[in-house]
């Protein structure tokens, strides 16, 4: 049994496994061609923190695929009365046959798994946010192939996203640039020392952009972190993805952004919304990497 914590718990193998089912899936569910492998599966979805895409993505995956999908948050259930996880863990994976949980510390969902009968994938937590940037490995395969030796520049804050920009740049070979405020700066996490083979850290965004394949971004205070909006912004202001930053990346660049977006404040309306973006096109992939990967967890590799 596997689960899905972070980007660095599958090969790469494993993850271009997992490019290859997901654009077979896509494909699938453009034309309208039936495909329920996971006929009366069950997913628990568990919610501390709220959601849009994660919700509707992994809930729509999974009918999909033939399967349901259970709802929980902790205003509703046990959680929320302090119930200790690794008991809600025991429970919930006798019931259901996979788990999907979106929470603060990465280390509850460790815990979870740790006492879990059944596979359990990290749909975001204050570390790290792996389906995002499946999503967003295969929005670039997609569109201009292999990403390895590639170039990925993330601008602005050294969040949950930035820490998996950099497993990915580990597994998948690729170059990982980053620029952030003084104050800001990606830190050694978890007992993880920051591997310069991959990484290359700056203060100015307009050199980690210059000749990036990717530039990609997120908004500048991350839930958990509202009581610092005023002062983010004024760190911030010099960290806007606009077009003059996306003149000096590569001629094919392709912007991206993990949503909700702050127009104006991380990235402006021209650069969200112009010819360089596919942040449409990334959201939409969250749903189709989400298949292939419960596709994978529960079933194994599926080659037709």
């Amino acid at each position: 049994m596997k689960h899905f914590l972070e980007f660095k718990d599958f090969s790469r193998e494993e993850h271009e496994h997992l490019f290859t089912r997901t654009k077979i899936l896509k494909h699938r569910f453009k034309n309208y061609i039936p495909y329920q492998p996971l006929t009366d599966r069950m997913l628990a979805m568990v919610f501390e923190k709220s959601s849009t895409r994660t919700r509707v993505s992994f809930e729509a995956g999974i009918y999909q695929l033939g399967g349901q999908a259970i709802n929980l948050d902790s205003q509703s259930t046990q959680l929320g009365r302090s119930e200790p996880i690794e008991d809600t863990a025991r429970v919930i994976s006798r019931m259901v046959d996979l788990v999907m949980i979106r929470t603060f510390e990465q280390e509850k969902v460790e815990r979870f798994a740790e006492h879990s009968r059944v596979p359990v994938i990290n749909g975001l937590t204050n570390e790290y946010h792996p389906c995002q940037v499946l999503a967003d490995v295969f929005t670039f395969v997609e569109q201009r192939g292999s990403i390895s030796g590639k170039t990925v520049a993330w601008i602005g804050d050294a969040n949950n996203m930035s820490y998996t920009w950099l497993q990915a740049a580990r597994v998948l070979d690729f170059k990982l640039h980053v620029a952030t405020p003084a104050g800001y700066a990606m830190k050694s996490q978890r007992g993880e020392q920051l591997d310069t083979q991959y990484l290359e850290v700056f203060t100015d965004p307009m050199q980690a952009a210059k000749g990036a394949h990717i530039v990609t971004t997120d908004v500048w205070t991350s839930m958990g972190f509202e009581a610092e909006t005023e002062n983010r912004k004024k760190a911030f202001a010099d960290f806007s993805v606009d077009a003059e930053m996306m003149a000096v990346a590569d001629k094919d660049v392709l912007f991206m952004h993990c949503l909700p977006a702050h127009r104006g404040e991380e990235v402006t309306e021209e650069v969200l919304e112009g010819p360089q973006s596919v942040v449409w096109e990334e959201a939409e992939n969250r749903l189709h990497v989400q298949k292939a990967l419960m596709e994978y967890l529960l079933l194994g590799k599926i080659n037709s």
